[in-house]
């Protein structure tokens, strides 16, 4: 008889944003939503 047995240890660490991060990241979803809203309105049924 054999019997395997796996340890698994997971560390999760928070990672700090810096103000340039947080900023670039804003942009970025903000960007998105433009470019979202824009594909939605062109494919509005009238």
């Amino acid at each position: 008889m054999t019997l395997n047995i796996i340890f698994f240890t997971i560390t999760i660490k928070r990672r700090h944003i810096s103000v340039q991060e947080a900023l670039h990241h804003q942009k970025m979803e903000k960007m998105y939503d433009e470019i979202k809203d824009r594909q939605i309105s062109m494919y509005r049924p009238y």
